[in-house]
């Protein structure tokens, strides 16, 4: 491990910046979905309980270095506060949080207003950093969905004061180090959605490290089309079909297996309970869609499954949102939740669709580790270093 935890600093009576996530959605004035706030609740926990004061650094949609008050964390401090059950002060300005008045000072927890009001964050500007670095004595970063992004409060923050992972930080390297860095083989991944065009990276780097890949979606349609299959009215990227011939090439040339759909459930319109039906992956009607995979593509998927040691999981296999297009990927999901149950794999998922699809499948519970980062994910899958990862390391 080649990043200091929070277990490793002296915490008592220090002020503690903590770069938190709780980018949440928010409709009427309302919180709608809390789990980011949920997942930082261990940190700030921690902190109190040795002694130190969380100064907790977040942004909130993209205002791009102004002020926009429709943006501003004050909507947020509720869901923070009931899900910390501890009162939060929200410190307005940065000329407020470096001369803190006497509540401020005795308050638990501080937040600073959104960190994306000021220019200085998103272009990484050494001086805003130095005012941040004085807030505090300790830089904690807690928020690996943002570790993708070089800015202030995630990359140069973290050189100007003793650094460490937060817990959900800690979590996220852990579970991705052991699907990606030294996972057990064999290691299969599977990775779904609509276009190949958003996922090349990512394909890429995959065929070069699993031993089984499967590819579901509409992403697998335009596999199947470069293969020369009919799709018929399917989703397809067919200007995409020479860039998949040549993964699949070189899948071949590094052992990887490729498990494309080898039977397909199609319908002629996109709607809940559309007329279907289940048919051999070379058989696409031209008026119809491919909006699944079937039952003997999930029986090849489920036998992989139980063969494998690490699964990676990114995007669903089918039109997952409407069923009866939800049914391969649930079966899948469910068979790797049971497995993982028991012991006999280690499932790593992460995306945001993939999130959506594990938790409505009733798989979610019982994977080894679900991801809330969406593109920090996505790139550390792609084998790209992530900048407030990198800042974090100490050799």
């Amino acid at each position: 491990m080649s990043w200091k935890t929070l277990d490793d600093m002296d915490l008592n009576g220090m002020r503690i910046l903590v770069r938190v996530d709780i980018n949440v959605p928010v409709e009427n004035g309302v919180v709608t979905d809390s789990t980011r706030i949920e997942r930082i609740k261990p940190t700030v926990d921690y902190i109190l309980k040795m002694g130190g004061k969380p100064i907790l650094i977040a942004h909130f949609g993209r205002p791009k270095g102004k002020v926009v008050l429709d943006l501003s964390l004050r909507v947020i401090r509720p869901a923070l506060e009931a899900t910390l059950g501890r009162s939060v002060t929200l410190l307005e300005t940065l000329e407020g949080a470096e001369n803190l008045t006497d509540e401020a000072k005795a308050a638990e927890v501080l937040l600073l207003e959104n960190i994306r009001f000021h220019p200085g964050e998103e272009a990484n500007d050494p001086g805003f950093a130095a005012r941040l670095a004085a807030l505090g004595d300790i830089y904690c970063n807690d928020a690996f969905s943002a570790a993708h992004r070089a800015h202030a409060s995630t990359t140069t923050l973290a050189h100007l004061l003793p650094s460490c992972a937060g817990r959900l930080m800690q979590a996220e390297l852990q579970a991705l180090e052991a699907a990606l860095g030294t996972p057990k083989h064999p290691l299969m991944a599977v990775v779904g959605g609509a276009k190949v065009s958003t996922k090349l990276d990512l394909l890429g780097n995959l065929v070069e490290q699993v031993d089984h890949l499967v590819i579901g979606g509409g992403m697998a349609n335009t596999f199947l089309a470069a293969q020369g299959l009919n799709v018929g009215a399917s989703l397809c990227e067919h200007e995409m079909a020479d860039t998949a011939r040549a993964i699949m090439a070189k899948a071949v040339k590094t052992g990887c297996e490729i498990l494309l759909p080898a039977d397909i459930v199609v319908a002629r319109e996109f709607k809940a309970g559309a007329a279907h039906e289940t048919l051999a992956a070379d058989q696409c009607p031209e008026d119809a869609m491919i909006l699944d995979a079937g039952p003997h593509t999930v029986a090849r998927i489920s036998a992989a499954l139980e063969n494998a040691g690490t699964l990676i999981w990114n995007g669903p296999l089918g039109a997952f949102e409407i069923p009866p297009f939800d049914t391969a990927t649930n079966a899948a999901a469910l068979k790797a939740a049971a497995l993982s149950k028991a012991g006999k794999l280690i499932s790593v998922a992460g995306g945001g669709d993939t999130v959506a699809a594990l938790n409505q499948s009733g798989a979610a519970g019982d994977f080894t580790y679900i991801s809330t980062a969406g593109g920090a994910f996505l790139e550390w899958m792609e084998g790209k270093d992530l900048p407030g990862v990198a800042a974090l390391k100490t050799g």
